[in-house]
């Protein structure tokens, strides 16, 4: 079996994870995720990916549609609470861990977000045996776009300035969709 807890694609700094201009990010996650899978899962493996129903970043709608284009058939959701693995020390898994240790003993890693809401989808790799093409992504935004973009980062930002941060986050979302790996 594998198993994703809480995928994200990481964050992109002035932008909540379900802003336009950064939310195609999460859904590729979701999909290339997949599709790597098929050289490594049997047919009949499982695959179990956690997630809050409401999320905006890897919204489960990325999970289950990157799941289907792939092979990977959508068998159950069970509430995270319910899950039998429920009870392991989540983690930030950035530079919050340092300082900001989860509460194993109490299962209260993360205090902002509603445990209740947390799912568990699972799915079942079946193969066609039919060749897929080459898997679709969601391109990032291009530059026209990244100059007009009025919040953000961008909403404090004018002239010269705008002009190179819609530049350098252009470059960085040519080089993610590109696959060369960026961090």
């Amino acid at each position: 079996a594998v198993y994703y807890n809480f995928p994200h694609s990481g964050a992109i700094q002035g932008f909540f994870d379900g802003h336009p201009i950064v939310n195609w990010r999460h859904e590729n996650l979701m999909r290339l995720f997949f599709r790597s899978l098929r050289t490594y899962v049997k047919p009949g493996g499982f695959v179990k990916v956690a997630s809050n129903c409401g999320a905006v970043g890897v919204r489960f709608s990325y999970i289950i549609g990157g799941a289907l284009e792939n092979e990977f058939l959508h068998i159950e959701t069970v509430p995270f609470l319910e899950w039998h693995l429920h009870r392991y020390g989540r983690s930030y898994g950035d530079k919050r861990d340092i300082y900001k240790r989860p509460d194993a003993s109490n299962n209260q890693s993360y205090n902002a977000q509603a445990a209740d809401r947390d799912m568990v989808y699972c799915f079942c790799y079946a193969p066609t045996g039919a060749k897929l093409g080459p898997q679709q992504v969601r391109l990032p935004p291009n530059l026209k776009t990244l100059n007009a973009c009025t919040d953000g980062p961008f909403k404090s930002v004018q002239g010269k300035a705008k002009e190179t941060l819609a530049q350098q986050l252009h470059n960085r979302f040519v080089t993610e969709i590109s696959g060369t790996h960026v961090g």
